[in-house]
């Protein structure tokens, strides 16, 4: 019977390869890293996404230029025979150090950032005719992308919650959009600086008109999108309002608590790496060393306890007589008992035999001889048997003796 037909391989859909303003090979260097690490790097929106090879669609790190401060060039070290040109790039919380190969791509990556960060098209740096053409069709791109978003300073809060948050959090920034009180479209901006040691918090309206937004100063101002209005405020006050960003941070480093065994204060350690997966923890106060796991195959049931061993008597059986004791009778009526034999018996170890088919019969005991009489009666021998030849010749030599004895004493009485 022949076999239904398999259904047709579809293949595997492709990853789309992700655009970027800009990108290009990028040597970038962190707080924590040792040394430089080459990736390849593109710049969209206000990211830049670092990939192993220009193949890649998945990155490897991402870099945030929302809590972006600045860009500033540095020269190489005296001495150093390092050809890469080197420029650093400083945000809020940390910098971060690139090295690429010439100086016209130091040039673009700074163009290129300072235009989506600052929504212009930068004038002091050295670059082309057909660089600043490139930078300018950047421009429109980010700007028409952040028509159609919210700024990540707007936060859904009010009045009084919107001063907490920028006293709770003075290093996140100092201006966050809210919306307006009144409940219209329109939305409010809220800052908080600090003039002679006492903070100063200002609340401006910015009104919606049609599909503009209009901040509500002296001279009223248009803007396009609420992300061109935090422009406005960061621009006209040489950037000493900056946007209110919460962040969220993570740890790159394992760190815990240890006691210093010389002082007993309490220090922050940093374990080295690993070189391979570790196991259990080990106790406390104990050693540190990293203990086996025990798998599934190495937990056997328990085996069962041993029998009790047996005693020396329990082995052995009291053997039975093979014979009955013979009565040997003397002139005098008198009864001994004699053994067949002078040899002690050994007993044998009991052997495990299988169960006889009938039961064995029970050993035939002698019947007691009646002592009414001074001579009991002779016993009848077979005389064929060897017992009965055997007593026959024991009893020929007591009346010989007796017969001697006999004789002695005759001789003294006369």
């Amino acid at each position: 019977m022949a076999s239904a037909p398999s259904p047709p391989r579809v293949p595997k859909p492709k990853g789309i390869q992700p655009s970027h303003y800009y990108e290009s090979f990028l040597e970038k260097k962190g707080p924590c890293d040792q040394g430089y690490k080459k990736f390849w790097a593109g710049l969209q929106g206000l990211t830049i996404s670092f990939y192993s090879s220009n193949r890649d669609f998945q990155p490897l790190e991402k870099l945030d230029l929302r809590t972006f401060v600045k860009l500033t060039d540095e020269a190489p070290w005296a001495g150093s025979r390092d050809p890469g040109v080197h420029f650093s790039l400083v945000l809020r919380d940390q910098e971060i150090k690139f090295k690429v190969e010439s100086l016209e791509s130091r040039e673009m990556w700074k163009g290129f950032i300072l235009t989506v960060v600052e929504l212009r098209i930068p004038s002091k740096l050295t670059l082309l005719p057909g660089h600043l053409y490139m930078m300018a069709e950047v421009l429109a791109k980010e700007e028409a992308r952040r028509s159609l978003e919210t700024p990540s300073c707007f936060l859904k809060v009010s009045r009084l919650e919107a001063q907490l948050l920028l006293e709770r959090y003075p290093e996140c920034g100092n201006l966050l959009l809210r919306p307006s009180g009144d409940g219209k479209d329109g939305v409010s901006v809220t800052t908080r600086q600090t003039l002679n040691g006492a903070p100063v918090v200002r609340h401006y309206k910015v009104k919606r008109e049609g599909a503009k937004y209009v901040i509500d100063v002296e001279d009223p101002f248009s803007c396009s999108s609420l992300d061109a209005v935090v422009s406005y405020f960061v621009s006209h006050t040489k950037k000493a309002l900056v946007p209110f960003l919460l962040e969220e941070d993570y740890e790159k480093v394992l760190g815990y608590v240890d006691a210093d065994k010389e002082n007993g204060e309490s220090v922050w350690t940093v374990p080295s790496a690993p070189d391979s997966d570790p196991g259990p923890a080990p106790p406390a106060g104990g050693s540190k060393s990293l203990l086996p796991v025990a798998s599934s195959q190495d937990k056997l049931p328990p085996l069962p306890p041993l029998p009790p061993i047996p005693s020396q008597d329990d082995n052995y059986v009291t053997p039975i007589a093979d014979a009955p004791a013979a009565d040997y009778v003397n002139q005098d009526g008198a009864n001994q008992d004699v053994s067949s034999s002078g040899c002690p018996v050994v007993p044998k170890p009991k052997k495990l035999a299988k169960a006889p088919a009938k039961p064995p019969k029970p050993p035939t005991v002698p019947k007691p001889v009646p002592k009414g009489n001074n001579r009991p009666p002779a016993r009848k021998l077979v005389g064929g048997s060897p017992q009965a030849a055997f007593l026959a010749t024991r009893l020929g030599d007591v009346t010989a003796e007796l017969q001697e004895k006999l004789q002695k004493r005759r001789a003294l009485e006369q």
